[in-house]
Formats: C-alpha cells, sequence, structure tokens
C-alpha cells in the first residue's frame, strides 16, 4: 500500500523524502520489520524509539515515522528512505494499522469489555454465548485470541498493540467471524491499542484502585476518565448500575444507549438477590431477561462471578439469544486462572485465581469464606515496579480474610522479592493472623500444601493464568498447575502426605 494512502488520516507536523512509495509491512519493533516495512518509532517508559531507526532499516525499512519533536534533518537518513514527524506517534500506529488492513472493525460486531476486575471472565462469557447461539466469534484477550473456537496464540498483556489488534481482526474477517470480543485495559486506551476501532458494544465491569503508579495512572480519575473512553466510543454500552462510579456513566453520557446490570440496584438485567445460590464450584441465580425471570447456573462461584454473568447477559442481549442458549452457554464453563479449581491426589480443594489488587484479593476470599468447610490458607505476593500503596492494603486482607497467610514472590520483575514480601507484612502483622514469608514461589505452595487438611481451601492468587515468572526482565515458564502436580507427586511418594484419589 502506498505510504501517502496509509498516513491519509495521521496529522502531520513535518515531512522529508518521496512517499509515494509502495509499504508491505509496518510495526513499532525494529526487530519484526521486513523488507519494504515502515517503521514507528515510538518513545516507551525506558527506551527512545530513534535508538533502533538503524536497526530498523537494517532489517529492510524503507520509510519512518518520528516523535514530533525530532529533527528530520539530524536523522542523517539514507536520500531513498522519506520521514515523517507526528502529533502522536502512538494514534499513528494506530490509524496506519486500520489502514494498512483495510479497516477491520468496520466488517463485524465489535464489543469491547473493561472494568477494573471480570474483564476475562466476562469476554469468556459472552464468547460462549454467542457461540452457542450459532454465531462465528473471535476474542482478543489477556489468556490467548481465538477465532471459531481455535486458539490461534497465547498473549502476554490484557490488550495487544494496535499493529496486532488490527492483524487479528483482519485474520478474523476472512475466517468469516460475526462478532469480536476484545477485552481492553485503560493502559490500551491511554496508548491508543484500541483507536480506530469500531466498537458496537462497549461494557463497564466495576472500578477499584487499581495500576495507579507513575508508569501507569496518576490518579483514579485519570484510570477512570481512560475506561470511559471505551463506552464514548461504542454505539451501545452496558454497565454495571451496583458500582458507585461506574453507574454515573448513564448522567455523565445522556445521549449514549446504555443498558444496566446489578444485584442490589434497579437495573435493565437485574439478579434476585434471593435466588442467590453459591457453592465451591458453581453458581446459581434467576435474572431478568426481556421482563421475565430466568433460571441460571455458572460453574464459577463466587458473588463477582454473578455480575460477571449478568454482565455478559445485558450484552449478549443484543443479539437476541434465548434464555436456554444462556443457560446451556454458562453452566459448564470453565476459564483458566478464574477461580480455577485444580484437581490433585490429594482430594485437597486448591483455586488458582487472577486476584493482584486489593478488591479483587477481597471479593475471592470473601467468596471462600462462605463455602468453606476449613481453614482459609492464602498463598500469594504481588508483583514488582507497580503500585506499592497496595501492598500493606493487600496484607491486611488476607490476614483479617485467611486463617493462614503464605508470602510468597510474585511476577518479581526488577525489584528485591523479600522487600515486596516485607511491605505487605506491614499490613498482615495488626490482624495478629498467623503467616510466613517463604520467598520461593514453588516453596510456598509446598508449604500451604503441606499444613492443609481436608475441608480447608488453598486459594493462590496473582498469577491466574500467567504461565511464567518475570524477573529482570526475563521470562521463565512457570505452570501452577504442573508446579502443584509435581510436588504433591512428590510428597506422596516420599512418604509426606497418603494419596485419597
Amino acid at each position: 500500500m502506498l505510504l501517502n494512502k496509509l498516513i491519509s488520516k495521521v496529522e502531520i507536523i513535518n515531512k522529508i523524502g518521496n512517499l509515494n512509495i509502495d509499504i508491505n509491512n509496518i510495526h513499532s519493533d525494529s526487530r519484526k520489520i521486513k523488507e519494504g516495512g515502515l517503521f514507528i518509532a515510538i518513545n516507551g517508559f525506558s527506551k527512545n524509539g530513534i535508538e533502533f531507526i538503524p536497526d530498523a532499516i537494517k532489517n529492510g525499512a524503507i520509510a519512518l515515522i518520528v516523535e514530533p519533536n525530532v529533527n528530520l534533518d539530524s536523522l542523517n537518513l539514507p536520500a531513498n528512505i522519506p520521514a515523517i514527524s507526528v502529533t502522536n506517534t502512538r494514534t499513528a500506529l494506530a490509524q496506519i494499522a486500520c489502514e494498512f488492513y483495510d479497516n477491520p472493525s468496520k466488517k463485524l460486531k465489535l464489543i469491547g469489555i473493561t472494568g477494573t476486575k471480570g474483564k476475562t471472565t466476562t469476554t469468556f462469557m459472552v464468547k460462549s454465548i454467542l457461540e452457542t447461539h450459532g454465531l462465528n466469534v473471535g476474542l482478543i484477550g489477556s489468556i490467548a485470541v481465538y477465532i471459531n473456537g481455535e486458539k490461534i496464540e497465547d498473549t502476554d498483556r490484557t490488550t495487544p498493540e494496535s499493529i496486532e489488534i488490527q492483524k487479528y481482526l483482519a485474520k478474523m474477517v476472512e475466517q468469516k467471524v460475526d462478532v469480536a470480543i476484545i477485552e481492553v485495559s485503560s493502559q490500551a486506551m491511554k496508548l491508543d491499542r484500541v483507536t480506530g476501532c469500531d466498537f458496537d458494544i462497549g461494557l463497564f465491569t466495576n472500578l477499584t484502585e487499581d495500576h495507579i503508579s507513575p508508569k501507569e495512572h496518576l490518579n483514579m480519575d485519570d484510570y477512570f476518565n481512560c475506561k470511559l473512553e471505551l463506552i464514548k466510543q461504542s454505539k451501545y454500552g452496558v454497565i454495571n448500575n451496583d458500582d458507585e462510579i461506574v453507574s454515573k456513566i448513564k448522567q455523565l453520557l445522556p445521549n449514549k444507549n446504555i443498558k444496566t446490570f446489578s444485584i442490589d440496584n434497579k437495573s435493565d438485567f437485574k439478579v434476585v438477590p434471593s435466588t442467590v445460590v453459591i457453592t465451591d464450584s458453581y453458581i446459581d441465580f434467576s435474572i431478568f431477561y426481556n421482563g421475565k425471570e430466568e433460571k441460571i447456573e455458572a460453574s464459577i462461584p463466587g458473588k463477582f462471578s454473578i455480575y460477571n454473568a449478568a454482565g455478559a447477559i445485558a450484552v449478549s442481549s443484543f443479539f437476541d439469544v434465548t434464555p436456554n442458549e444462556i443457560r446451556q452457554a454458562l453452566k459448564d464453563l470453565k476459564v483458566l486462572g478464574r477461580s480455577e479449581l485444580v484437581p490433585n491426589k490429594l482430594g485437597l480443594t486448591i483455586m488458582i485465581d487472577y486476584a493482584h489488587t486489593p478488591s479483587s484479593l477481597e471479593s475471592i476470599l470473601k467468596a471462600v469464606n462462605t463455602y468453606a468447610k476449613g481453614k482459609v490458607i492464602c498463598a500469594w505476593g504481588v508483583g514488582g515496579d507497580r503500585d506499592a500503596a497496595k501492598r500493606p492494603i493487600m496484607g491486611e486482607i488476607s490476614g483479617r480474610l485467611s486463617d493462614f497467610t503464605v508470602l510468597m514472590s510474585d511476577q518479581v520483575r526488577t525489584e528485591d522479592p523479600l522487600k515486596i514480601l516485607k511491605e505487605i507484612e506491614v499490613g498482615i502483622i495488626p490482624t495478629g493472623k498467623p503467616y510466613k514469608i517463604i520467598v520461593d514461589r514453588t516453596e510456598g505452595i509446598k508449604y500451604a500444601i503441606s499444613i492443609a487438611k481436608p475441608g480447608d481451601i488453598i486459594v493462590i492468587p496473582g498469577l491466574g493464568h500467567d504461565l511464567y515468572l518475570e524477573k529482570n526482565g526475563v521470562k521463565y515458564p512457570y505452570d501452577e498447575r504442573k508446579v502443584i502436580s509435581k510436588l504433591i507427586d512428590d510428597m506422596i511418594s516420599s512418604g509426606e502426605r497418603k494419596a485419597i484419589i
């Protein structure tokens, strides 16, 4: 595609060289540029994009886009390579990606789902309902990319870069997808990853404090407003009317067509509180759907799962799904790393979850306390290079709502893992509850299993679907399910524990 056409919607500051050249690939990662490529040099949090221009040219870049403050003449480029400075390189990347892939989001129905908690589970619930309804569905989320029931590839962030999103959407169009679902993080909105996406429906699940740090959002207002952009960009909105902040969106956007769901407050899709049943393996409730009370069962326990299901039902209503299709879709649905029960030879209740914020940790622990027959053992840590203020808060929550806490490493990134755990410990101590610090995550899980008895529940929040541990920029393979299985096998073979199943 001609460079002139690719940049037709981009706000340009300056340009040099011939723009009437053919571009056959685009990227902001110099390592992924091929012959005939356009390299967009974006400044990241730690690196300046123009540092990688020589590598991009070496790999085949024949044109460049740079930040607004770059003097094009100072780049000393070969005479045959044009360069363009733009007002915002991230916005430009998204706009160019849409043009390069022929605006695929306009050729299918697009659903965006945002919120602090519940995004992943809700996307899978919507996917299952719409597939049961007979539609071809694609999903781009924090676990993987799916097209028509097939997993295309695993992902390592909630929302991919804009170039990847448009590539996936174009592939979905090729494979006759009817509806695409994207998990939309606040960072994705802030960094223009979904700019140019033509959203038909936007769902806002809830809002609690998260991602407040120098590298993410400076305050809650910025966090909320970034997520609110999804509803603004969507033709229709769906919001949680029980969430104090989210429920105000109807007033903020009075001209937007918005449907609501709730358990406690009035809404378009209201759960009947008296019908709610929560066990260690499922939820059961009734919800008003098209004016009639319908009984629903889902196999993901916890009150928060009822909210996720209600939101998914509200979104799916735009496609005229039937109550029977909803029931069929949700009854046996499982989502990797979301209240996921790990089968094991000791017959213990071991639950893996992605909870990594104060509100999500509190939700999962409150949920298991409602059906725990024995003690609740919580084995966890928090990620490094993220909001440190939440660490003692989460420590207090674990101390208050668990019978025993094991503090162990999470994604430490570039921080000292013991320092992280000591900051969590500050919150646990005042609760007076017993705890133990074991820096190594595997050893921490082993200890939790060693003290657990039948009837106890071991909750392991943090990693969820992540299949790696990150330290100093390196991601080491780590599947907690396999770790748990091996630990138990070793305990059985050593005679420390006896298999019961």
